[in-house]
């Protein structure tokens, strides 16, 4: 079936006060994302899980770069519009995108004329700091060819010719994530953690990372650098 935009109004996540739903009952917002994974005959929870209830898992906040990888590759394995969500994922990884900044992504936004280095200027939200990154080789290729089939300013779409929504782009995470065979629920900013992890554990320094990612404080970069195994690996005394 063709995939449906769904965008619920945005409210605050208040069981039982989201219109007129019964204390105990299910957010609005997760409903919707159950009617929008049923459209895409996506695979079905548990009774618990699609109620609302979290399961007693462990949560997973970002993917390592192995992990990320799988599920890019397994995006270009399902669904109807395979070469659309692997770009749009593979985007999402390589350039650190929150989902609000990937589904707004215009063709204006990339020079694929240029004769080398193709650039790609990124607009962050939240008051994040813009960038110019560059874009890799097999990226460039399948935005050329999603160019050809482009019929207006959104470089992702939605089967009814829509700009792409969230929801939609939560769906896909999640259905990659299952074909990649990960035991946990992908989400669209576990991608996001991945690219500040990745860049952290290959030495970046951590000013470089904080304008990669667009981070107006630092302290919200050195989650990444805290962690990293690398980080204290050249400090010795002798």
């Amino acid at each position: 079936m063709a995939e449906t935009n769904i965008s619920p109004a945005v409210e605050p996540r208040q069981s039982g006060k989201t219109f007129g739903f019964p204390p105990g009952s299910p957010n609005v917002v997760d409903v919707a994302l159950c009617a929008t994974a049923a459209i895409l005959d996506f695979p079905r929870r548990s009774a618990s899980e699609s109620c609302g209830e979290k399961p007693n898992v462990v949560r997973r906040k970002y993917l390592s770069p192995e992990e990320a990888r799988r599920v890019i590759d397994a995006a270009g394995r399902v669904g109807r519009q395979r070469e659309r969500d692997q770009l749009l994922l593979m985007i999402m990884y390589r350039h650190g995108l929150r989902v609000s900044e990937a589904v707004d992504l215009r063709w204006t936004d990339f020079d694929l004329g240029a004769l080398r280095d193709r650039p790609f200027w990124v607009r962050r939200v939240k008051g994040s700091k813009g960038a110019t990154h560059t874009l890799e080789p097999d990226t460039v290729r399948l935005l050329h060819r999603a160019r050809k089939r482009a019929d207006g300013i959104y470089v992702f779409r939605s089967e009814r010719g829509g700009k792409l929504s969230t929801d939609i782009v939560r769906v896909i995470c999640e259905r990659a994530g299952q074909a990649a065979g990960l035991k946990f629920r992908v989400r669209p900013h576990m991608f996001r953690h991945a690219a500040g992890f990745a860049l952290a554990e290959e030495g970046t320094d951590t000013r470089l990372i904080q304008d990669f990612l667009g981070h107006k404080d630092i302290k919200s970069t050195v989650i990444y650098t805290e962690t990293s195994q690398r980080r204290l690996a050249g400090v010795r005394l002798r």
